[in-house]
């Protein structure tokens, strides 16, 4: 096979971002370029991401960021066999910017686009660094989202868990913003916590015991509040002791849910080839500490890409753009951007479904029957990515 190169555009929180990829017949990618820019300076003041002043930004930048993409990539625009951008979920002013562009130099370039589910970048971004192969078990947390996905094959994924509140990584972002840290608030957090007691304040373990996977962080949140002010003004260790408590319960929590949803994952499909960690919070050395013993718990492996790949690029984007692109799954012009766009109403051609949802397909075609696999629905389920909304 000839190697092919697709250039990624990521535009749907904070990050503007573009990259150029290249897919080969077997083996992980290989990532010519993969440029971000982020715009934590132009937020910071606000203690979150603003809408208006991220889409007036990615437009100020996007041009430019594709331009410094393709010079490192050493390739031109006539070398690139397709144009994929994040067509959502996100920050719809975002979307719209990061997807007319890439719609523009498809037309421009005659090449085919590729509408990319923001969140199919992060799913698939183990079969770029590490060639992983289907099924896997995805752990899946960022300020917008946290999910574990059974991930079949492209454009076949089964949602197992959800948070039925607030994500982990805004739950993060919003103790830091409360106990006055700076932004973005998961690092913050997390450095704050290694120097703090985690045992100094009993909070709750959400969800812990549960037989189904999803999460709930509000009432963690909220236990937090209320230790905060029992003991204000709080000094620097008081400080330091809150985010360590709360990191630790936040760890436990992760490792009680993913066990549920591995459990889930073997009744279903068998074992899973590894157990996947993509988004910001899996750049989070304790987390990524106990989502290795899981792994090993659980006789998997765990594939947890670089911290710079977990969080928002061009270069997930890019590769899930390659991984459709080689399946034929292109998108015409009058792709619309999305807001919300759930990972399990991503498609794939019927003969690229796993034999697990083929045999879901073809049940609710007839009706539903014993043999369809339930898929879990959230009650809330944020699919925008704000960090902290001001």
């Amino acid at each position: 096979m000839v190697p092919m190169l697709v250039l990624g555009i990521e535009t749907t929180c904070d990050e503007t971002a573009a990259a150029v990829v290249e897919r080969n017949d077997e083996g992980p990618g290989k990532i010519l370029s993969n440029i971000v820019l982020s715009q934590i300076n132009e937020h910071a003041a606000f203690g979150g991401v603003v809408p208006e002043i991220a889409a007036r930004a990615h437009v100020e930048a996007l041009d430019r960021v594709i331009t410094m993409a393709m010079a490192d990539s050493g390739k031109s625009l006539n070398d690139i066999d397709g144009i994929a951008a994040s067509a959502g979920p996100g920050l719809i002013g975002g979307v719209i910017v990061g997807l007319t562009t890439a719609k523009a130099i498809a037309l421009v370039q005659s090449k085919p686009l590729i509408a990319v589910n923001h969140l199919e970048g992060h799913a698939l971004t183990a079969r770029l660094t590490d060639a992983t192969p289907f099924p896997y078990c995805l752990f899946l947390a960022s300020g917008g989202h946290t999910q574990i996905v059974a991930v079949l094959g492209v454009g076949d994924y089964v949602r197992i868990g959800t948070t039925v509140d607030d994500a982990i990584g805004e739950a993060f972002d919003k103790t830091a913003k409360l106990l006055g840290l700076g932004y973005p608030g998961g690092p913050q957090v997390e450095q704050e916590a290694l120097r703090g007691n985690p045992t100094r304040f009993q909070l709750p373990r959400p969800m812990h015991g549960r037989p189904e996977a999803d999460f709930s962080l509000s009432g963690l949140k909220t236990a937090l509040r209320l230790e905060a002010e029992k003991i204000a003004p709080l000094s620097d260790q008081d400080v330091a002791d809150l985010c360590a408590s709360f990191q630790q319960a936040i760890v436990e929590t992760i490792m009680d849910r993913l066990r549920a949803g591995l459990r889930i994952f073997r009744e279903r499909y068998g074992a899973p080839t590894a157990l996947v960690a993509a988004g910001g919070v899996a750049a989070n050395q304790a987390v990524r500490k106990v989502l290795h013993r899981i792994g090993f718990e659980c006789g998997t492996v765990l594939v947890a890409p670089p911290p710079a790949l977990c969080t928002d690029n061009g270069a997930m984007i890019a590769w899930a753009g390659a991984e459709r692109l080689t399946l034929g799954l292109t998108d015409s012009l009058d792709t619309a951007p999305r807001a919300r766009w759930p990972l399990d109403e991503v498609t794939a051609p019927p003969q690229q479904l796993s034999f697990f949802s083929r045999v879901q397909a073809e049940a609710s075609v007839d009706g539903g029957g014993a043999a369809a696999e339930p898929k879990t629905e959230p009650s809330v389920e944020p699919e925008v990515e704000p960090r902290v909304e001001p």
